[in-house]
């Protein structure tokens, strides 16, 4: 739910290549980057990003950007040759929008244009916020198991979409996030003090609004499970739900209100934004 969806076996429906192109891409940032005596660390530090996105790119489980292929390029004395990669890589990305499975596709196209997204999320964290090594134990573990390339792939679909977070003008965005949700550390201690790091870096970000609702709350307007609104441009709010691979993009009027109605109440009885940071802080100081 709320981009944590894909539980279903079923293989995206277009086979493209832009996997294999990323992987590559990830091999040859390594290797330059070791030749430049740099650690991930220090690239991370000279290219302003963050250590998680450095491995993960080097690993090819999440997409290197445009602009950061040409800030690189000079770092890591590449000659130009990430820089003439660009143009692919833009390519690679404008397929990578239809790479996710049929059922799943309506939601992700409106996502990735929608004006408004709010989140509420009662499992796991919202799927555009997790941390690849987070991401990658949520596929490897469910069942039935994916086989490995499935995993890649579904992995590298997800962390692509998080593009909407560095959108400019960026959509209004706001999340709701279950307590139970940062109690649970799924990928173990050190993917999940990972995951707590980015949930604070996009706390303090000005463009969104990211919440947690308390497990000690006596009363509670949505037992029935995640949910997701949208609002396309130009176009009225939707609201999106899914369960068990079962997904459903709600467009009438007065079904969509009563989404509303439920997601203003959840904001108003979680934890302001300020507090929501502190708790989320105080739990990663714990581990």
């Amino acid at each position: 739910m709320s981009g944590n969806v894909e539980e279903r076996p079923e293989r995206p429906s277009e086979v493209d290549g832009t996997a294999h192109l990323f992987r590559a891409l990830g091999k040859i940032i390594k290797v330059l980057r070791k030749n430049a005596g740099l650690s991930q660390t220090e690239l991370a530090e000279i290219t302003h990003c963050s250590e998680d996105l450095i491995s993960s790119i080097e690993r090819g489980v999440r997409t290197p950007q445009p602009d950061f292929l040409v800030r690189v390029d000079p770092v890591l004395n590449a000659g130009g040759v990430l820089i003439a990669a660009v143009d692919d890589v833009r390519e690679a990305l404008a397929k990578a929008r239809v790479r996710h499975p049929d059922w799943f596709r309506s939601f992700a196209k409106a996502e990735a244009e929608a004006v408004a997204l709010h989140y509420y999320e009662v499992q796991a964290v919202p799927g555009i916020l997790q941390t690849p090594s987070y991401a990658e134990s949520v596929f490897r573990h469910r069942r039935p198991l994916y086989d490995e390339e499935t995993i890649g792939t579904r992995l590298a679909d997800r962390l692509a979409r998080q593009v909407i977070l560095e959108r400019w003008p960026s959509p209004t965005m706001s999340f709701v996030i279950e307590e139970a949700v940062l109690r649970r550390p799924l990928g173990g201690r050190d993917a999940f003090r990972k995951q707590l790091r980015r949930l604070v870096e996009v706390a303090r970000m000005r463009t969104v609004h990211l919440q947690v609702m308390p497990i000690d709350r006596e009363e509670h307007p949505a037992l029935g499970g995640a949910f997701t609104l949208l609002t396309p441009k130009g176009r009225r709010e939707v609201a999106y739900t899914e369960s068990y691979g079962h997904p459903r993009l709600i467009t009438d009027p007065e079904e969509v209100r009563m989404y509303t109605e439920r997601y203003g109440i959840i904001r108003a009885q979680a934890l302001t934004p300020h507090e929501s940071l502190e708790l989320i802080e105080k739990m990663l100081g714990e581990l």
